[in-house]
């Protein structure tokens, strides 16, 4: 028994289509990430250094605790 792949009937065009939606979908993808960081960042260096402290971050750190980086250091996220 033989099987054929359901792309093996699609031509080329659609295939390349596919592939460049893929790619602009990934681009808009990163541009409204980027940007929800970047809102996120401003946000938070409007805070004064007592309510960053309440929320467990220095200001030093806003755009890590942003992008979610872990500090080994304390074991949670900065």
């Amino acid at each position: 028994m033989t099987t054929i792949s359901q792309t093996a009937g699609q031509s080329a065009s659609r295939k390349s289509q596919a592939g460049l939606f893929g790619v602009l979908g990934g681009w808009v993808n990163r541009i409204a990430t980027h940007l929800a960081y970047r809102q996120a960042i401003r946000t938070l260096n409007e805070l004064d250094d007592r309510a960053l402290r309440d929320i467990g971050i220095e200001r030093g750190r806003i755009d890590s605790a942003v992008r979610g980086v872990v500090d080994p250091e304390f074991g949670r996220y900065l």
